[in-house]
């Protein structure tokens, strides 16, 4: 449950950064070419989820550090998930989360782009509660290897159609 808080924290956070900063942008840059250039990163970031093309996404390469376990069990689980959802401290094995910041930068209003980072969040805590759900017998990881590219277009696909879906209702 605090790691879930501390998810919410962090990503309403860069949510909120987001669309300060993206408020700016999308005064200055008129919306055809906000969405043409959402829609062509969109577009790589499926071929790179579905496994057509490599394409490196900037990233922390480490873990968040070990140190904040031992700040107790609400102060360190709301620490840790606080840095997995900023993405500050963490690999990123996905574009998704690049993506919805850009979206949130190019395309969302204010409310769309917090609703956004709520998502991401939500979306970020199910993998680990499904994981710990699962058991610790290591089934879990096989299954995930066994499906992991279905799920990852899955997931790209559903992420593009919520943020075109949020996109095309805050718009108009």
């Amino acid at each position: 449950m605090s790691f879930g808080l501390g998810l919410q924290f962090g990503a309403l956070l860069v949510a909120l950064v987001g669309a300060v900063l993206g408020g700016l942008v999308q005064v200055l840059l008129p919306l055809p070419v906000r969405l043409g250039l959402l829609g062509l990163v969109a577009v790589a970031v499926l071929l790179r989820e579905g496994g057509l093309v490599t394409l490196p996404v900037p990233e922390n390469q480490r873990l968040v550090p070990e140190h904040v376990q031992h700040r107790g069990r609400l102060v360190g689980t709301i620490q840790f998930g606080f840095e997995m959802g900023t993405g500050m401290r963490t690999y990123s094995p996905s574009a998704l989360p690049h993506l919805v910041l850009l979206a949130i930068l190019l395309a969302l209003p204010f409310h769309g782009a917090l609703a956004a980072g709520a998502g991401f969040a939500a979306a970020r805590w199910i993998m680990p509660a499904v994981s710990i759900g699962h058991g610790g017998d290591g089934a879990w990881e096989e299954l995930w290897r066994a499906h992991r590219r279905l799920l990852a277009v899955g997931t790209a696909l559903a992420t593009a159609t919520a943020l075109a879906t949020g996109i095309a209702l805050t718009a108009w």
